[in-house]
């Protein structure tokens, strides 16, 4: 059986992730910044589960979980990234601690744990990475910070693959739209503070709000993303990219040129 690293344990995905590899007989190294209360401690030992609490923007909590680790094990068969933040703001108006926080986070966070925990990588061993339909996609507004950051983790995903695969390590992006984790009320919770905060958008927020409440009512299951990911773990050829729950009108209007992007956005929020 594996010996697996997965992030953001105790959040949605995470949690669905630890579950599954736990049940297929697997050792699961579960960090996480807050521990649930079905995971109340700090290396508390479940059915092949080891719950860590991590902060993924500060390395010496890293490694001070990798020692923790190597008490166990020197080799880990894959790490999975489910960690991660979404905010909701105008590029303008958010706090630059919650722009600079949100790359702490979703990117450099994914940096620091591969960085650290590489020397555990066997070769045959994977990195799956959970990034987001918005990654690939021309920006949208008020959801910038976020589209920018995982715009900048499949680039960091795509160049970490080309160097590791001369170490036999795989690399695979799982790119989920809409999944009914913590992360949707989060997300509501952050439109409704924008919608009553913005000093320049007050209409157009109102107007998004109602947008983004529809496409996020078309989510999936955080346990549909967990099987995207074990066959990212166990395939012979891992697909560089995994799909999950795509949002046919963001596709749509990704497919217009530039130009008529912006008008229909502006025609819709104003």
């Amino acid at each position: 059986m594996g010996k697996y690293l997965v992030t953001g344990a105790c959040g949605g995905m995470g949690s669905a992730v630890v579950r599954m590899l736990s049940e297929a007989g697997h050792t699961v190294y579960a960090l996480d910044r807050v521990i649930r209360e079905t995971a109340p401690g700090d290396g508390i030992k479940g059915i092949g589960i080891r719950y860590f609490r991590a902060d993924l923007t500060d390395r010496k909590d890293l490694e001070r979980v990798t020692e923790e680790i190597r008490k166990e094990t020197d080799v880990l068969d894959g790490i999975v990234h489910t960690a991660g933040v979404y905010d909701l703001n105008s590029l303008i108006e958010m706090p630059e601690e919650d722009f600079l926080r949100d790359f702490s986070v979703n990117l450099f966070g994914t940096f620091r744990v591969n960085q650290t925990f590489s020397g555990m990588l066997k070769p045959g061993s994977r990195i799956v990475i959970v990034s987001s339909e918005l990654a690939p996609l021309h920006p949208l507004p008020f959801t910038g910070v976020y589209a920018v950051t995982k715009a900048a983790v499949e680039k960091y995903a795509e160049t970490l693959r080309m160097e590791v695969q001369l170490l036999k390590i795989k690399v695979a992006v799982v790119r989920p739209g809409a999944v009914n984790t913590g992360m949707l009320p989060k997300s509501e919770r952050k439109l409704d503070e924008f919608v009553s905060n913005t000093k320049y958008y007050s209409v157009n927020a109102t107007r998004f709000r109602k947008i983004v409440g529809k496409v996020e009512a078309k989510h999936v299951p955080p346990e549909k993303v967990a099987l995207v990911i074990r066959k990212a773990l166990t395939a012979r050829r891992p697909k560089l990219t995994y799909k999950v729950n795509r949002n046919p009108l963001l596709l749509l209007l990704n497919a217009l040129p530039k130009r008529l992007q912006l008008f229909v956005i502006r025609k819709i929020l104003e």
